[in-house]
């Protein structure tokens, strides 16, 4: 465990990385972080380094929040020089599996453990310590973490290898993605219908049709409040993975590709930084064409 007062790293401070400083800070312990964005990284409430190799210079365990595994290939170039025996890097970006067991790899010669560590939630949920970690690496790094994830507050669950925790980040929101696609056009379909959205969404979650998205997704969709937990952008970079994914293994995703392509559209109109409900206002704008 991580006894109270010491010091984590951060490196990352969007949306998911400021739940984590939240969490963590809200258990005793210090954060030391880092952003690109100096603005953001002032409003994370975190301690401020310098650049991402003084996070790791100054702490053991170093948390990754960032936007995908370019990044990550990124900041782990930069801070090679500061790894060193002892090292736990724990990456919660959601990227490639592929990457997520390269980086173990060429960091396990080092001393260095690397687990990637997705998480299943938005901000929010992470932020009340609702969120699910899905973790990938070997058994002898997860269990170093055990203060970490109990300052995290959610569940936990070790899903293998490394890699893992990156392959099942995609299966979970592969199918969290595709709930909260069918809510928006179910709500879509019910105002076209002349439905009240409240009464339908009440429907809906009496009925066996509930998934737990509605819980959070549907009020925003019907105030049409798009402020972002999660942001639509993020999402289709998620899904953009799966597809590859599941070409490398022979698998075609029809249902993943129509909603790739509704996403596309809707980071083409300018809804790619709000929240991912904003789907819904896609779904709302699609007309058949004139019978011909």
């Amino acid at each position: 465990m991580i006894p109270p007062g010491d010091t984590i790293g951060l490196i990352g401070t969007g949306l998911m990385g400021t739940a984590i400083v939240d969490r963590l800070q809200a258990a005793g312990l210090r954060v030391r972080s880092w952003d690109r964005d100096a603005a953001r990284l002032a409003a994370s409430g975190a301690e401020a380094a310098d650049n991402a190799a003084a996070v790791v210079r100054s702490c053991d365990f170093v948390v990754l929040s960032l936007p995908d595994s370019r990044v990550v290939k990124a900041v782990l170039e930069e801070a090679n020089a500061e790894l060193r025996p002892g090292h736990v890097i724990l990456d919660t970006t959601t990227g490639e599996p592929e990457d997520a067991f390269r980086f173990a790899e060429q960091l396990r010669p080092l001393g260095v453990a690397y687990l990637d560590a997705t998480i299943s939630g938005s901000s929010e949920q992470l932020r009340r310590g609702e969120a699910l970690c899905m973790v990938g690496g070997e058994a002898a790094g997860f269990a170093r973490c055990a203060g970490l994830f109990a300052a995290l507050g959610g569940p936990v669950i070790h899903v293998g290898g490394s890699g893992n925790g990156a392959k099942m980040k995609l299966v979970t929101n592969l199918v969290l993605g595709l709930n909260r696609a069918a809510l928006a056009e179910g709500l879509a379909f019910a105002e076209r219908l002349g439905f009240d959205a409240g009464t339908t969404t009440a429907i809906l979650k009496a009925s066996v049709a509930y998934s737990r998205i509605m819980d959070s997704k549907a009020d925003k969709m019907i105030r049409r409040d798009f402020s972002p937990v999660a942001r639509l952008a993020q999402h289709l970079k998620d899904v953009e993975l799966m597809l590859r994914a599941g070409d490398a293994g022979g698998l075609r995703l029809p249902l993943t590709e129509t909603h790739h392509t509704i996403l596309t559209q809707a980071v083409a109109a300018g809804l790619g930084d709000l929240d991912n409900s904003a789907i819904i206002e896609v779904l709302r704008a699609t007309r058949l064409p004139p019978a011909s």
